[in-house]
């Protein structure tokens, strides 16, 4: 008996239209990888063949689990692909950043000049301090401000006995003591090339002054900062903010005033080169001193500042390779290719923070990623969670991560990268029995160090989010703490500097 099939069925029709036929699915090719050192071109992993489409994340993953360490801590990775040559055009980036995966990143870029093999490079590693390595002793009174040089050979700490003192950090013993001020030295920062150290001006060689004091200010100066090197490398000049509610831009070569900058209701606490105690943050143009913009969503006075590329602009031309400019042509041209890589990757971005227990996220300058006419003045988002007051925020030096101190004892972190929501708040790192001063990150952005009131200096590891190291020592609180290479430095009332390594 045959067996009747049943009508077929009816085709769908939208709006009288037949079902379009579906897409077939795209094939991503498979690429060969051989992830190499971008220190010294080694490689460090084997070879591998992967799906194009793989995700940045997948990408360093894969890399943690290739490589031939004996620890087995994650390592977080940056990959790029340089171009080649005759792919270059002039003023535009010389490496593609994988944001997002190989596929989208690389083989779909413009030049459309690569093969199935090319070269991801990835980014070095900072080992944790571990001990103390020296207890230096000198100042006469709490320790205010401490800062590493960009190279991290040399430390200069200012006090409330009104004096700055530079320290060698090969031998670990004074090198100069800085007399002349007649107030608290409340900030000391040094120039890119560290030809220079502010707090009056100062020849770090010799420790004696380059010239008269730069006197304008009618109250104590609170922040300082120094013109970008890859703008101005001979003679940068140098921002100062004061209790008097200015910010002064001074010559360095004349030690003469260029122009005053006014319109803050009370204290400027912070000044960064590229703000306050009212509840306004300005932004002012450094060729003539005109104001852009004024940013007035905090409801308390604003605290501290900071921006995305401060690490880029503080360091200069010297990275982890520890190579020295022949020239100021060199050092300007290497300064600006940190610096471009970095904005490359993300605009410029500002975070604030206040009394008022928030941050907020903004994007003010004009950049490659940026609509035309530059940023905008409302925030990108408000980041919330401390309890009390912040106290100082920081970014990662490549630009991806904030964090925050505050009086509530906690450190928090935040996601800047833009790979998801900006701003969006990733771990509370806790441990800290006291008020939360001042932070400071190692230059492969893999740990955070903190100081505090409870007496003592912690290393965060950003993969677990916990205490990696504890280091105790101070006998009273921890004012100032700073990170350069493998090195952490920390001073506080007890009036000692005190030194830790690895």
């Amino acid at each position: 008996m045959a067996t009747l099939l049943p009508p077929p069925k009816r085709p769908k029709l939208y709006h009288g239209v037949a079902e379009p036929e579906p897409e077939p699915l795209k094939v991503s090719p498979n690429v060969v990888v051989q992830f190499v050192n971008e220190h010294d071109g080694t490689p460090i992993a084997p070879a591998v063949n992967l799906p194009s489409n793989i995700a940045r994340e997948g990408l360093e993953v894969l890399v943690n689990q290739l490589r031939t360490k004996d620890d087995d801590e994650h390592v977080p990775f940056a990959f790029h692909v340089a171009l080649p040559e005759e792919a270059m055009t002039p003023n535009a980036p010389t490496r593609i950043v994988i944001s997002k995966s190989i596929e989208t990143d690389v083989l779909a870029h413009a030049s459309h000049a690569f093969s199935e093999e090319d070269v991801l490079q990835s980014v070095f590693k900072v080992r944790p301090a571990t001990r103390c390595s020296a207890t230096l002793s000198g100042h006469s009174s709490p320790i205010l401000c401490a800062s590493f040089s960009p190279t991290g050979n040399l430390l200069a700490t200012g006090s409330g006995d009104t004096h700055v003192r530079l320290w060698d950090l090969y031998t670990e013993t004074p090198s100069h003591t800085l007399t002349g001020h007649t107030g608290w030295v409340l900030c000391v920062e040094w120039d890119p090339l560290e030809r220079k150290l502010a707090s009056w001006l100062w020849d770090p060689k010799t420790g004696k002054p380059l010239g008269d004091a730069m006197k304008g200010h009618s109250k104590w100066v609170t922040s300082l900062a120094w013109e970008p090197l890859h703008l101005n490398p001979s003679t940068p000049r140098l921002a100062s903010s004061s209790k008097d509610g200015t910010v002064r831009v001074w010559s360095t070569a004349t030690r003469k005033l260029e122009y005053a900058l006014g319109g803050h209701t009370a204290s400027v606490n912070v000044v960064k080169w590229g703000r306050r105690s009212d509840r306004t943050v300005r932004v002012w143009d450094a060729r003539g001193g005109k104001q852009l913009h004024i940013l007035k969503d905090h409801a308390h006075w604003v605290t501290t500042l900071a921006l995305n590329t401060d690490f880029v602009l503080r360091t200069g031309p010297f990275d982890h390779t520890g190579k020295r400019p022949s020239s100021d042509e060199e050092a300007q041209a290497l300064a600006l290719k940190r610096y471009t890589a970095l904005v490359s990757r993300t605009p410029e971005l500002l975070i604030s923070g206040s009394d008022d227990h928030t941050l907020f996220l903004w994007s003010l300058f004009a950049s490659s990623n940026a609509e035309p006419g530059g940023g905008k003045t409302k925030p990108l988002t408000r980041l919330t969670g401390h309890q009390r007051q912040v106290s100082h925020v920081a970014f990662s030096p490549d630009g991806r991560w904030a964090a925050s101190a505050g009086w509530d004892s906690a450190v928090r972190l935040w996601d800047c990268s833009g790979a998801g929501q900006l701003g969006k708040f990733v771990a509370t790192l806790r441990g800290h029995v006291g008020p939360v001063y001042r932070l400071a990150w190692s230059a492969d952005s893999r740990m955070l160090v903190s100081a505090s009131k409870d007496a003592t200096v912690k290393i965060w590891d950003l993969k677990t989010y916990k205490i990696k190291a504890d280091l105790p020592g101070h006998t009273d609180e921890v004012y100032c703490v700073d990170f350069v290479a493998d090195k952490v430095v920390s001073g506080g009332r007890d009036r000692t500097v005190k030194i830790w390594k690895n």
